[in-house]
């Protein structure tokens, strides 16, 4: 099941970037703090307010925007 509704964009919140749940923290956020090797369960301790499926929804949401058609130029 998609979590992408967790994702949440408001001009006046972050500067309209992608956050999870209305709050200030940004997809971005949690995509760096996964890069640099953080687990899901330290990215929870750290922040206590998210839930599993916010990751989750980070995950997803970064899948899809990676995600691109090819085009091929003769």
């Amino acid at each position: 099941m998609s979590e992408l509704h967790r994702i949440t964009f408001d001009p006046e919140l972050c500067g309209g970037r992608p956050c999870i749940r209305g709050m200030r923290v940004r997809v971005t956020d949690i995509l760096d703090l996964l890069a640099a090797g953080a687990s899901r369960d330290e990215i929870l301790k750290d922040y206590p307010y998210l839930e599993m499926e916010d990751i989750t929804a980070v995950l997803q949401f970064a899948a899809r925007r990676a995600d691109h058609p090819i085009m091929h130029v003769a």
